[in-house]
């Protein structure tokens, strides 16, 4: 089943179905006004939705056309985000280009970042930056929504609390991010608004992709209308989401609609010259992984962060090709005070 919010209805948007090949949609307001509203009374809702779903790819004339640019995020808002770095490569990589090695622990305990919630924008906003000397990037990744999760809940029971499957992209401002760092209490100014695909997806319309509660498919990236990667979602995850979701609610409960991300996508590969597309490498999903590679190699990153104009395409295909979750699709733009 897949299921997006319209930006109509008021502040967390109008529910709608979407048919499997994204180009119709039906309200459901008889069924939950918002995905919030599902999501909180999930066991109830999941029939009638079901319903609606197969109504809407059985009958060509059901529903209205599905437009991608009229969508926010599934959830414009929620209670919580938690994004992890599942990808060890890609910590590696951050940690060797500086000189330091990876301690042991982080292939047994993850990493994870509590986000704000409370302001998500739709897949084809714009990325809002005050200044190109933030250092803007890219982030694209996979994330669940889950039910609720008691505090404590182990991972085997963790994975039957995924609700839904959806991509993000979890902009960062990467020259802001040593300063807050040094600070000893994390990210804030430098994590700005993330957007989320069009479309969040039930687990089983993924298939045999899904398994592990991983994502076994390539996560497609353009820059500037450019191939710039394709890693696989399921390949060197060190962390199943899962673990991730046991890891937040190891001192906490987690609520109906709380979203667990899986950090920046990236794929073990040989060194800088090997691992673009260009030369026959599965690229990457943030600029900075670019930039370590380089600086690993020659002494100092040579690929600038976005600029103002830059435009992003996050995408993902099954098996025959066709767009699972829809595109994300951002421009850089300049906001000032």
């Amino acid at each position: 089943m897949k299921l997006a919010s319209l930006k109509q209805g008021g502040r967390d948007g109008t529910l709608v179905v979407v048919s499997r090949d994204l180009r119709r949609c039906l309200p459901v307001p008889q069924i939950a006004a918002t995905l919030q509203h599902a999501l909180d009374d999930w066991e109830r809702c999941l029939p009638a939705l079901q319903a609606a779903y197969q109504q809407l790819n059985a009958q060509a004339e059901a529903g209205q056309p599905f437009d991608p640019a009229a969508c926010h995020s599934p959830l414009p808002r929620a209670y919580q985000w938690a994004d992890g770095s599942a990808y060890i490569n890609h910590v590696e990589l951050v940690r060797k280009a500086r000189g330091a090695t990876l301690p042991p622990e982080f292939h047994t305990d993850p990493l994870m970042y509590q986000g704000g919630s409370d302001s998500f924008v739709g897949p084809r906003d714009p990325v809002w930056a005050g200044d190109e000397a933030w250092g803007i990037d890219l982030e694209a990744e996979v994330a669940v929504v889950t039910g609720d999760v008691p505090m404590g809940t182990r991972p085997e029971a963790a994975a039957q609390a995924i609700r839904l499957v959806m991509l993000v992209n979890d902009v960062s401002l990467r020259n802001l991010i040593p300063a807050e760092l040094a600070k000893g209490f994390g990210f804030f100014q430098s994590k700005p608004a993330s957007a989320f695909s069009p479309v969040a997806v039930t687990p089983d319309e993924l298939g045999p992709a899904w398994h592990d509660a991983r994502l076994h498919l390539p996560l497609e990236v353009e820059l500037n209308g450019q191939p710039f990667g394709r890693p696989n979602a399921g390949v060197d995850m060190t962390f199943g989401f899962d673990q991730l979701i046991a890891h937040a609610a190891k001192t906490r409960d987690l609520e109906a609609g709380s979203i667990i991300g899986s950090g920046t996508v990236s794929n073990k590969q040989g060194d800088l010259h090997g691992s673009s597309i260009a030369n026959g490498g599965v690229g990457y999903c943030c600029i900075a992984e670019v930039r370590m590679y380089e600086t690993i190699e020659t002494g100092q990153p040579l690929t600038p962060f976005m600029r103002f104009g830059d435009r992003v395409r996050i995408d993902m295909r099954d098996t025959q090709g066709a767009s699972i979750f829809g595109s994300i699709e951002q421009v850089v733009r300049q906001r000032t005070a």
